[in-house]
């Protein structure tokens, strides 16, 4: 392919179309992941896309322009916003060598992208704790009607399970509050800009 003669006015990179010559377990989490994170995150990641992109200088300085320390190369490329001219080829098994990339290192990397560009696990936190609350609150309307009402007794360990759920619940909520305050903090300190000027008339 004759790259001199391709559109340099968007950086164009790598993507493979399939995941031939991977083990199956690696293959459904990885696909599961970019499931997991265009659903999260407001910046779509390709599937298969590779690192290795070709760039203009005013995607590099925009890249550059991002201060954070932890980069996620995946994501930052994406939050650039410039459109991306993707080579898509099909992916073979390695003659030879393996790959340094573990389980645990890309399970690692996986939860750095998702931290770094999504705050939907703090939400999902304080809806869990609501869920613990109002669980707990219906259990001890029917404890409180069964004793009251029907005059059944009962022992103590459904009270005590019931404070446990609510306690759980309003520690679990409190929590996904704080984060959501501390997610406004990191997001800030990041700097990252408001939008990214891709072309301008101004000399």
């Amino acid at each position: 392919m004759n790259l001199s003669r391709m559109k340099t006015s968007m950086p164009f990179g790598t993507r493979r179309v399939n995941r031939k010559g991977e083990p199956i377990i690696r293959s459904f989490f990885a696909r599961l992941f970019y499931k997991i994170i265009n659903r999260m995150s407001k910046i779509e990641m390709v599937d298969g896309a590779r690192d290795f992109i070709f760039m203009k200088k005013i995607v590099v300085d925009s890249i550059l322009s991002l201060k954070e320390y932890n980069r996620y190369s995946k994501g930052l490329f994406s939050f650039v916003g410039f459109h991306v001219k993707w080579i898509e080829y099909e992916n073979v098994k390695r003659v030879a060598g393996e790959t340094k990339w573990s389980f645990w290192k890309l399970l690692s990397y996986a939860l750095e992208g998702i931290t770094a560009f999504s705050t939907t696990p703090l939400i999902f936190s304080s809806l869990l704790g609501l869920i613990f609350c109002l669980v707990s609150f219906i259990f001890i309307m029917i404890i409180v009607v069964k004793t009251l009402l029907l005059g059944d007794p009962t022992s103590g360990w459904p009270s005590l399970v019931c404070i446990i759920f609510m306690v759980s619940g309003i520690q679990l909520f409190s929590l996904g509050i704080i984060g959501q305050y501390l997610s406004k903090t990191y997001l800030e300190v990041k700097k990252r800009p408001i939008y990214i000027v891709r072309e301008t008339n101004l000399k």
